[in-house]
């Protein structure tokens, strides 16, 4: 309870502890969200363990948790005749470059209608607004048309610029920008740089912890997107992993080389840069969930 000295928000304050009632409210809590919390991570856990068991295992009663054995061979035998680390690499290509088409065209966007605040532009926002109230699978015809049309069939591109002109992106930067000093930018201009300038080294410099958070969710979302791959590329050889794992689920019924234990394997695989993703940015995550921001 020590540690909780300083804590002077939230339901309960520190004050509040030294009731019995409210610490017996708080172990109360604490085992409910412990609870929820194993609830949420046990499908991972048995993904991992289930991973090194053999077709005959993953089926047998009574159920047990725990492998016979950890071959870890058998992981490296699944990643190197299924070539899985091409699949990775397109992957992370797309991603890559999702995460800097929708930093600087949504940062752009933003940049304008939060500070610029060009004449229309509260139609605009408007529109945006209202967009988010359509559902996404609604704009996915016209969307792969347009694809067709520019002959974006097997290109990357489609699958990076489409993060670029998400609404979603677009408020998180906007309500950032709303926040930002309104005098540095003004002395910035006095000083005599541009728009790009301002938005280069003054607006973007102030915004980290936003980018940071929006790069994390286009990253996450980047990588697990599957229906607009699976549509636009047609070729093996720059199929993204989510799509192979698609099509590795397809053949499972009719092919005798994989088995469920192959596919169990390539989906722990996937999960890992997502989950490592988190862990290393999970503050920048919590800081904006909090409200974090600078205000004049």
């Amino acid at each position: 309870m020590n540690k909780l000295k300083n804590k002077t928000s939230g339901i309960l304050v520190y004050s509040d502890y030294k009731k019995k009632s409210y610490r017996i409210l708080y172990w109360v809590m604490f085992a409910i969200l412990l609870i929820i919390s194993l609830i949420f991570i046990f499908p991972i856990i048995w993904l991992f363990f289930s991973s090194f068991k053999s077709p005959k295992e993953l089926y047998q009663v009574p159920f047990s948790l725990l492998p016979k054995k950890f071959d870890f061979a058998k992981i490296k035998n699944v990643w190197t005749s299924l070539q899985l680390g091409r699949y990775f690499l397109n992957s992370l290509m797309v991603v890559i470059g999702a995460t800097i088409a929708s930093i600087v065209f949504n940062g752009i966007l933003a940049y304008t209608i939060s500070i610029r605040k060009p004449a229309g532009h509260k139609i605009i926002w408007g529109l945006i607004m209202g967009s988010l109230m359509i559902p996404p699978i609604l704009s996915m015809g016209p969307l792969f048309n347009n694809i067709v049309k520019l002959g974006f069939i097997n290109s990357y591109i489609p699958l990076m610029l489409v993060f670029g002109a998400n609404p979603f992106y677009f408020v998180l930067f906007k309500t950032y920008f709303d926040t930002l000093p309104i005098s540095l930018i003004e002395a910035a201009k006095l000083d005599g740089c541009n728009d790009f300038q301002v938005f280069t080294k003054i607006v973007m410099p102030l915004s980290r912890p936003i980018v940071s958070v929006v790069a994390i969710f286009t990253i996450n979302a980047a990588w697990c997107d599957f229906l607009l791959p699976y549509l636009v590329l047609r070729d093996d050889v720059k199929q993204t992993i989510m799509v192979k794992i698609f099509l590795l689920q397809s053949s499972m019924g009719t092919s005798m080389q994989f088995g469920p234990d192959t596919l169990l394997i390539v989906l722990m695989l996937s999960i890992i840069p997502p989950v490592i993703l988190f862990f290393i940015f999970q503050k920048q995550i919590m800081n904006i969930t909090m409200g974090a921001g600078l205000k004049e």
